[in-house]
C-alpha cells in the first residue's frame, strides 16, 4: 500500500473538525470476548499476561480493525497494569474482573507508590504499538490511551468494582491530603505512560473517566478536575486528545473546553449536547446493547443518530460505551458497513 501520510487518515480529519467523504467509525473495546479470534488468540493465558504480551496484544488490535474494517485501531490493553509497577498486586479473577490484593487506603499506602518513567515500568507497550504499526494500513489511525486520574484512583482504593464508592469518598473528603498526593501520582504516571505512547506513534489517544460519573459537580471540581486538567495540559498539542466518561453528561460543561474531542456515553443527547457545549468535535454514542438486537433494528438506530447529525464535520461514530462479549460479530460488522454507506458524502 501507498504511504499515507498522518493528515489524510480520515479520523484524523474529524478529530480536526475538516470535512470527511463520509463519518469515520471505531468502537470502544473493538477488541474482546464477542469475537472468535480474540478468543482463540488469548485461549487460557491469565489476563495481564495477555495485556503485556507485546505480541499477542498487537495481534488484537490489528484483528479487530481487519475484521471489522474500522477507521481507527486502538492500543489493545487495560486500564489497570500501569498500577502494577506502583505497587500493587493485580489480578483478574473469573467473574470479578480486575482485583487488587492491597487497596490504597492511608498515607503509608500512597507513600509506598511508586512513579518512573513509562519505558521503565510499562516498556512492552511501546514494543505492542510498533508492532502493531508494522502491519497496520498506512491510511488507519492507532488511538492510544489510557485511565484518568480519577478512575485509576478508584480503583486502587475500592481495590476492585464498585456500586457506591465508599472508600475512595471517604479518603476523598477526610483526607483531602493523602488524595492529593495519590492524585499527583497518579497524574505523573498516567503523563509518562501517555507520552510514551505518543513517542512509540499512536495518532491519538483516549482517556477513559469510566467511574467519574459518581461524583457530584461540586466534587469532581473541587477533588478531580485539577488533576485531569494537568494530565491534559501536559499532552496538550502533541495529538488528538479524546476524553470519555460515563453517567457524567452533568460534568460535561467543565471538561468539554480542555480537550480536542469529546465522547459522549449512551445516555447524552449527541447534537443538543454538541450544540450546548459549543465544541468542534464529538465522538458517540450508539447504545452498545443497540448491537445485541437483529440486523435491521441496528442499521435504523445509527441511522437515526446519522440524520441527527446530518453530514456535519467533526463528528466520529462510535458506541456509547464498549462492546459486550454477547454481542454477534456479523452486527458490529454490518454496523460499520452501514455508517460507511449512508454518510458517504462522495
Amino acid at each position: 500500500m501507498d504511504h499515507v501520510e498522518k493528515e489524510e487518515k480520515i479520523f484524523l480529519k474529524a478529530c480536526r473538525g475538516e470535512p470527511t467523504d463520509y463519518t469515520p467509525i471505531w468502537l470502544n473495546r473493538q477488541a474482546g470476548r464477542y469475537m472468535p479470534e480474540y478468543l482463540e488468540l488469548k485461549d487460557d493465558m491469565p489476563s495481564l499476561a495477555f495485556f503485556k504480551n507485546p505480541e499477542k496484544a498487537a495481534k488484537a488490535t490489528l484483528d479487530a480493525q481487519r475484521i471489522l474494517g474500522v477507521d481507527a485501531a486502538i492500543l489493545f490493553a487495560d486500564l489497570l497494569p500501569i498500577m502494577e509497577p506502583m505497587g500493587l498486586e493485580l489480578d483478574y479473577l473469573e467473574g470479578v474482573g480486575p482485583v487488587f490484593a492491597n487497596p490504597v487506603r492511608n498515607i503509608k499506602d500512597v507513600h509506598r507508590l511508586i512513579t518512573q518513567p513509562a519505558v521503565e515500568a510499562t516498556p512492552y507497550i511501546a514494543e505492542t504499538i510498533r508492532n502493531i504499526l508494522s502491519d497496520l494500513p498506512r491510511n488507519i489511525a492507532l488511538i492510544g490511551f489510557a485511565g484518568a486520574p480519577f478512575t485509576l484512583a478508584s480503583y486502587a482504593v475500592e481495590g476492585r468494582g464498585s456500586r457506591n464508592y465508599v472508600h475512595v469518598k471517604k479518603l476523598m473528603y477526610q483526607a483531602p491530603e493523602v488524595w492529593d498526593l495519590l492524585m499527583d501520582k497518579l497524574v505523573s504516571q498516567v503523563t509518562s505512560y501517555l507520552e510514551l505512547q505518543i513517542a512509540s506513534g499512536v495518532d491519538a489517544v483516549q482517556i477513559f473517566d469510566t467511574w467519574v460519573g459518581c461524583l457530584s459537580v461540586a466534587d469532581f471540581r473541587q477533588y478531580v478536575l485539577p488533576y485531569t486538567a494537568r494530565l491534559i495540559r501536559n499532552l496538550e498539542g502533541r495529538v488528538p486528545l479524546i476524553y470519555f466518561g460515563t453517567g457524567n453528561a452533568h460534568l460535561l460543561s467543565d471538561i468539554a473546553p480542555l480537550v480536542d474531542v469529546l465522547a459522549l456515553d449512551w445516555r447524552t443527547p449527541l447534537v443538543e449536547t454538541w450544540d450546548r457545549l459549543g465544541i468542534d468535535v464529538v465522538q458517540g454514542n450508539l447504545d452498545p446493547i443497540v448491537l445485541c438486537a437483529d440486523p435491521e433494528t441496528v442499521c435504523n438506530h445509527a441511522q437515526r443518530l446519522l440524520d441527527e447529525v446530518a453530514g456535519r464535520p467533526g463528528h466520529i461514530f462510535n458506541l456509547g460505551h464498549g462492546i459486550i462479549p454477547e454481542t454477534p460479530v456479523a452486527n458490529v460488522q454490518r454496523l460499520v458497513d452501514h455508517v460507511h454507506q449512508h454518510s458517504n458524502r462522495g
